[in-house]
C-alpha cells in the first residue's frame, strides 16, 4: 500500500507533472536538495564553504521558581530567585 508498487510512483510523477509542469520539477528538486544539504551540514557543524563552524555557547537550562516570578536561569550571567 506503500510507494514501492511501480504504478504507484508513476501516478505520482504523472501529478505532479500536471500540477507544476516539466520546466518547474527540476528546479524544485534542486532547491530541495540544496536545503536539505545545508539543514544537514548545519547540523553536523560544517558551514557553506565547507570550513569547521565554531562551537556554540552552551545550552541554558532554565529552571522554574518556586515563587511565580521570572524563571532562573542556570549558567546565565544573572540569577534572580
Amino acid at each position: 500500500m506503500g510507494l514501492d508498487n511501480p504504478i504507484h510512483l508513476l501516478f505520482l510523477l504523472i501529478l505532479l507533472l500536471l500540477v507544476f509542469g516539466a520546466k518547474r520539477l527540476p528546479e524544485m528538486g534542486r532547491s530541495l536538495g540544496s536545503g536539505m544539504r545545508g539543514f544537514k551540514d548545519s547540523l553536523n557543524g560544517v558551514s557553506i564553504n565547507g570550513d569547521e563552524l565554531p562551537q556554540s555557547v552552551p545550552a541554558v537550562q532554565v529552571v522554574p521558581s518556586d515563587n511565580h516570578e521570572q524563571p532562573v536561569v542556570a549558567g546565565g550571567r544573572e540569577q534572580r530567585a
